[in-house]
């Protein structure tokens, strides 16, 4: 592998063309198919208020790798996500992160940690997937699969890691053109292709992001968090969330939580980690602060439940010394956090039986198995990663809304809050202090199995081969895990000389060597450098090394292989111009696309 491949994101021009042909030819966009595209029940409200703004479904992708490039983002929102946090920005935007950086294996580790784009591509990738979803909502084709009404959403910024960072000019801006995008919207519509002409000239709403949430990372100290809360909300006039870090529950405890109840052994928890971080009796006082300091200037203020944590690179799949843990046992520590903050501050924070005003969003390990009890807690939002990274992709985030809607419904509601209400005289009636504990006790009780050592444990499945430039056994598990979507699929049926039902390919531009593919794909070898390598940027290509080919053509599209992939030029060729082949239209230079 590389050491630090660089993402060439793809321009608006060429995302909405790959959603008009991909949809006219396969009925899909980005690969999702279209029974994974939420369609909201006529009869049940799910829609919530994140800081005061309305949002249509309470879940979205969690700040990472899914919520990084516009790709992703319409991804979420075509699965049913209405709330967005995007990947933390900050000023060092040149980061070389080492690879593989993600490791799904069993529970969920990752080392990567900010933005991999420079700050001003961050600034396009969010205008781009906020111009391609208000298009979307409009365009006539999907109006049977979205709904009469797809119902507001919201982008939520996240920002780190210190203040001297978020002064300077390059997240400044970042910032303030998030809150008024008019100039970026402007730059980009005339990118708009001819096949969305009829959408070309709507209004898209300038003001893209006004809420940030603080990502103050690991070791961020307490002074740090509060000087960066107050500028954010004095010098750029937008509510604040602030993200805490598991270590508040405090070694002993998380050590109990982690190697003890739950059975990771193998986990060995940092503790110098935890002497870093914000203390909890400083993080009461200071959460309570905040929250006045913003209300006497008009603001909101929240808290968002849970970092992730670190640990031990024990493994050394990934090259670091430490990693961040997520997935199930980070769940199970961010709600005893929830219920430690909650007997701490008894009637300050927004959830059933509290009645504050200090909204709490949670972030960890949610899944389709726990996403109506985590909602229950009061929760707003609850946001995505390491599910989102498993077999289905972003094809998981439909069947979770749809589960959370017929539990609503099957209990006599028609809204979130009215749901909560009768769940909370319940749980008040069987002696429980509110809905946080009693998940609590069933994540620690009856479901401990879900999150403990024991059900975290399957590797995997695998077959014994070796992985094939051409012909596997047609998984479809690297489309799905792959969270920039850089893979996608061709039909092979009746071709001559390509055996099996599909082949699957890769927009190399971009793939950033995560790993996940490698780490799910049931054959031996990694897809992303054993699977054909497309390339759209010459000068990607020229700098690149091993086999791979770069694209061309106008409608027929043609291959220019290197490093020794000239063998494979002729079925690669003919995949590429069957029926439902390269799923992003060809054109030449001199082609005139805008409207």
């Amino acid at each position: 592998m590389s050491e630090a491949p660089p993402l060439t994101p793809m321009s608006l021009n060429e995302l909405l063309r790959r959603v008009h042909h991909e949809w006219t030819s396969r009925q899909r966009i980005f690969d999702l198919p279209s029974a994974r595209i939420w369609t909201p029940a006529d009869d049940i409200d799910l829609s919530f208020e994140f800081l005061g703004r309305p949002a249509a479904s309470p879940i979205g992708p969690a700040a990472g790798p899914h919520s990084q490039m516009a790709q992703n983002i319409v991804l979420a929102w075509l699965g049913g996500s209405r709330l967005f946090e995007l990947k933390t920005v900050q000023i060092l935007d040149d980061l070389d992160i080492a690879r593989p950086c993600i490791d799904m294996e069993t529970i969920g580790y990752n080392i990567e940690w900010s933005q991999e784009l420079e700050v001003h591509q961050s600034l396009e990738e969010y205008v781009k997937a906020w111009m391609i979803i208000e298009i979307l909502r409009r365009w006539e084709p999907l109006a049977e699969h979205l709904g009469p009404d797809t119902g507001p959403h919201v982008f939520d910024l996240s920002v780190g890691y210190d203040l001297a960072g978020i002064q300077s000019d390059k997240v400044a801006g970042f910032i303030r053109a998030m809150g008024d995008a008019s100039a970026e919207i402007e730059r980009l519509r005339p990118e708009i292709p001819a096949v969305f002409g009829d959408l070309a000239d709507i209004e898209f709403p300038p003001t893209v992001s006004d809420s940030v949430t603080l990502s103050t990372f690991h070791g961020c100290p307490p002074d740090e968090i509060e000087a960066i809360t107050k500028h954010l909300l004095d010098d750029h006039d937008v509510d604040v969330i602030v993200k805490l870090n598991p270590t508040l529950l405090g070694f002993e405890r998380a050590s109990d939580i982690m190697n003890t109840q739950l059975g990771y052994d193998s986990v060995v928890l940092v503790p110098s980690s935890f002497d870093a971080d914000l203390q909890f009796d400083r993080a009461i006082s200071l959460i309570g602060e905040l929250n006045q300091y913003a209300k006497d200037r008009g603001h909101r203020f929240g808290i968002k439940l849970t970092n992730t944590l670190v640990v031990a690179n024990e493994k050394q799949w990934m090259p670091e010394d430490t990693m961040y843990l997520s997935g199930p046992p980070l769940h199970v520590l961010a709600t005893a956090l929830a219920d430690k903050l909650a007997d701490a501050l008894p009637g300050q924070l927004m959830l059933p039986g509290h009645d504050g005003d200090i909204q709490v969003s949670f972030s960890a390990g949610v899944a389709k198995e726990n996403l109506v009890d985590t909602i229950a807690m009061g929760v707003r939002p609850a946001t995505i990663c390491s599910d989102l990274l498993k077999p289905g992709g972003y094809g998981r985030l439909a069947p979770m809304l749809r589960t959370l809607t017929d539990v609503v419904r099957a209990e006599g509601a028609t809204d979130l809050e009215s749901w909560r209400t009768e769940r909370l005289s319940i749980a008040a009636r069987d002696g429980h202090r509110d809905l946080v504990a009693v998940h609590l006790e069933r994540v620690l009780g009856d479901d401990k199995n879900r999150y403990a050592l024991e059900g975290n444990s399957k590797l995997p499945r695998s077959v014994d081969h070796e992985l094939e430039t051409w012909g596997c056994v047609a998984c479809n598990f690297c489309v799905t895990v792959c969270p920039n979507d850089a893979f996608f699929k061709i039909p092979t049926a009746g071709m001559e000389g390509l055996e099996g039902r599909q082949q699957y390919l890769l927009f190399s531009e971009l793939c950033n060597e995560c790993g996940n593919c490698m780490t799910f794909c049931p054959e031996d070898g990694d897809p992303a450098q054993i699977k054909p390598r497309l390339y759209l940027d010459e000068g990607r290509f020229d700098a690149a090394d091993g086999p791979r080919f770069l694209l061309g053509g106008a409608g027929e599209v043609t291959a220019t292989p290197a490093g020794g992939a000239d063998e494979h030029v002729g079925t690669l060729v003919a995949l590429l111009n069957s029926a439902e082949g390269l799923p992003l239209p060809m054109q030449s230079a001199d082609t005139t696309e805008g409207h």
